[in-house]
């Protein structure tokens, strides 16, 4: 498939392509109707032979080419592939468009220190399991670095300990760089309520900004009902990127939640 890519990628290969596919041509009618010297068309064709898209047929003192259709159909087939995971997938293009919009809200508005502090965001799931399933997925540290990250990061150290004082610690990273957030727990009345703190640091340890979590876990007849209250203080200048993806990245995640619990529900069934 990358030879056949390669090969149509250049405008002239293409355009002989285009000329044989209405019929078979000789070199010499190739080269009139491409504009191209007969050399070149040559060394084209030999391109386009390597790689499977046409037959070469000797007639005498004349080298008749044709091109093959099924290298054709395989790109065509692959292309359809692609075409259908982009369609798929288009919310996420969606999520990254209203990202970057809220970035360029934030970084106007991230005029001075603390210029968010106070600003609150509220999140709901229903998870098909008891509560107690849904408090381990916060508690024990490999359920729950199997969710708590955005789609392209990788989870190096999390830790959230249900108990009042517990440390929570998330660390994630990407191509990009390292990010990472401390805090400590504040309520933990199982399985009904979570309270603690979370502060994003910076790459020297300073806090960007402090997120206050509020979670309840509240039984309803098709699982549990999840409500995540979340204020912010301690805000930075520096921080308006990560403000700006809160409610972005808080959705991922939760949903990244919804798909382990799932995932877990459907490994634990006899």
């Amino acid at each position: 498939m990358d030879g056949i890519a390669s090969a149509l990628g250049d405008g002239a290969r293409w355009r002989i392509v285009e000329l044989l596919a209405e019929r078979p041509r000789s070199v010499g009618e190739l080269a009139e109707l491409t504009g191209l010297r007969q050399p070149q068309t040559t060394k084209h064709l030999q391109t386009l032979a390597r790689a499977g898209l046409v037959t070469v047929f000797p007639l005498g003192q004349r080298r008749v080419y044709a091109v093959e259709p099924a290298p054709l159909n395989a790109l065509a087939h692959r292309l359809r592939e692609l075409v259908g995971a982009i369609e798929a997938h288009e919310g996420e293009r969606d999520v990254l468009s209203r990202y970057r919009a809220t970035i360029d809200v934030d970084f106007a508005a991230a005029d001075r220190e603390r210029w968010a502090d106070g600003r609150t965001f509220s999140f709901e799931r229903v998870l098909p399991v008891p509560r107690d399933v849904v408090w381990r997925f916060w508690g024990d540290p490999d359920l729950l670095a199997s969710w708590w990250a955005p789609p392209s990061m990788a989870v190096t150290d999390c830790v959230l300990e249900p108990k009042p004082g517990g440390r929570v610690v998330l660390e994630y990273r990407d191509a990009e760089g390292r990010y990472r957030s401390e805090g400590r727990v504040h309520t933990a009345n199982k399985p009904e309520h979570l309270v603690f703190d979370l502060s994003v640091l910076d790459a020297a340890g300073a806090v960007s900004f402090t997120g206050h979590y509020d979670l309840a876990f509240a039984a309803v007849q098709d699982g549990t009902r999840l409500q995540l209250g979340l204020h912010i203080t301690e805000t930075t200048v520096e921080a308006a990127p990560y403000i700006a993806g809160i409610e972005t990245g808080w959705g991922q995640v939760l949903d990244n939640l919804v798909a382990a619990v799932q995932t877990n529900r459907k490994e634990s069934s006899p």
